[in-house]
């Protein structure tokens, strides 16, 4: 799963992204702001219905994702 671009409310896809990987504060952060140079792989190696969840609750808060 991809993040293309974080939309207008960082912050909150910024906390989405920590929810759904673990990351701490520092590589969420970095993740989500490399996204807007290029698409950053956000999950790897997750089950269809994983992946359509967290497209969802990435999405709900004006994030742009692409599942590959």
């Amino acid at each position: 799963m991809l993040l293309k671009s974080f939309g207008a409310n960082k912050i909150n896809v910024i906390k989405a992204v920590r929810a759904l990987t673990n990351l701490g504060l520092r590589e969420a952060k970095d993740l989500v702001e490399s996204s807007a140079n290029a698409p950053a792989p956000v999950l790897t190696a997750v089950s269809k219905a994983a992946a359509a969840d967290a497209k969802a609750k990435l999405e709900a808060e004006g994030a742009t994702v692409e599942i590959k």
